[in-house]
């Protein structure tokens, strides 16, 4: 009996494992190709039609360098630090999860990097189980094969979800700030960027006291780090580490290649000392594009609250 229940788990699993390698994604396509829509994207949409809602995403993909350095900066500071040294996974990351959800008593932290909440995004689901989490392993795993880290997080900028039913910086800046992608000052790219945790909750277009509180840590991270990190993305080979820059002027810089010229920033706040937490509370949306929603009247500040 226990052989018979053994050789057919046996089975089940092998057949598992072949289920998932026939339907794995084509990842190296995305080295040529943008996304026409994600997985988180298409949930969203089911979601608002089985509410009787309209389906439209807000959702616009453009080139690396057509969006602010800014943003680019503000998102390797406030959700993966260690973006250029790992490789699609931060296990140091993934154990300090585990510890706090084991103490817990509850999946409530995913230790993800940019890559693995890019591949959740793309073809997955916020479900935390155990197997959705090891395909976004794998998934993880692969884009860091085929891609580069600049077309990662350019991947990333594009269909991550920045508020209700919009999708990507280009969408955001439109939707939040009636500008293009490329024209988004530290502050703005900042209040973006703090978002990304729970994007439906600390909304960019009434922002609450913890999303101004995030605005202000990550403007300091920027002023302190965020050309640094963003040189290291479009260093294809890893070279010496160089020193900070003698003043703290880092977001007045703008990196060797691929960038918009920044404007001048406003002082930046001084950092609190808080760790910002990462977004790992991935919502399922993505979109296709619409610019018929009517965009909010009242924009953020251009300098952080000091709610």
């Amino acid at each position: 009996m226990f052989k018979r229940l053994f050789l057919a788990g046996l089975l089940l699993f092998i057949a598992f494992l072949a289920y998932e390698w026939l339907t794995f994604p084509d990842v190296a396509r995305l080295a040529k190709e943008p996304p026409k829509s994600t997985a988180f994207m298409d949930q969203r949409r089911e979601q608002l039609r089985d509410e009787g809602k309209d389906d439209t995403l807000h959702y616009t993909f453009v080139p690396y360098d057509r969006i602010s350095p800014y943003l680019r900066r503000a998102v390797l500071v406030a959700e993966d630090d260690s973006f250029y040294e790992h490789h699609g996974v931060d296990v140091k990351g993934m154990q300090e999860a585990i510890e706090k959800d084991w103490k817990k008593k509850k999946l409530a932290h995913g230790g993800s990097t940019i890559t693995q909440q890019l591949a959740k995004n793309l073809y997955l689901s916020p479900s935390r189980n155990p197997l959705r989490k090891l395909k976004e392993f794998f998934i993880a795993r692969a884009l860091e094969e085929h891609l580069t880290k600049k077309r990662i997080l350019e991947l990333y900028l594009n269909v991550v979800e920045m508020g209700e039913r919009v999708y990507g910086a280009e969408a955001a800046a439109h939707f939040y700030f009636q500008k293009r992608a490329s024209e988004l000052t530290p502050s703005q790219a900042a209040l973006l960027a703090g978002c990304l945790p729970n994007p439906r909750v600390m909304d960019p277009a009434g922002p609450n006291r913890r999303l101004r509180s995030r605005q202000k840590m990550i403007l300091s991270r920027m002023r302190r780090w965020g050309y640094l990190f963003e040189k290291e993305v479009l260093t294809e080979k890893k070279k010496p580490e160089e020193p900070a820059p003698a003043t703290d002027t880092a977001l007045q810089q703008t990196p060797p290649t691929d960038t918009a010229t920044p404007q001048t920033p406003p002082p930046s706040p001084p950092d609190e000392g808080e760790k910002v937490p990462k977004a790992d509370e991935g919502v399922p949306d993505t979109s296709t594009t619409a610019t018929t929603d009517t965009a909010p009247t009242e924009q953020p500040s251009d300098a952080p609250s000091s709610h």
